[in-house]
């Protein structure tokens, strides 16, 4: 008489069971943060840019003083 095989299934991680929770909950608003991440993206280049723009103004103007 030859015992059962014994079949080992894997409990998921606790990240594991998180991260499937979390896609079952905030699958509908994954498409908002994508594009307010986006969004946040082109702000900070712009920031960036008016930066620089700014710093150059500001070396042009401190050389033609001096």
């Amino acid at each position: 008489m030859q015992a059962a095989p014994v079949r080992a299934t894997a409990i998921p991680s606790f990240t594991t069971a998180l991260r499937a929770v979390e896609s079952l909950l905030m699958s509908g608003g994954q498409r908002t943060a994508r594009r307010n991440a986006w969004t946040s993206v082109l702000e900070d280049r712009r920031r960036a840019k008016d930066r620089i723009e700014t710093q150059r103004v500001l070396d042009r103007t401190v050389t033609t003083r001096l």
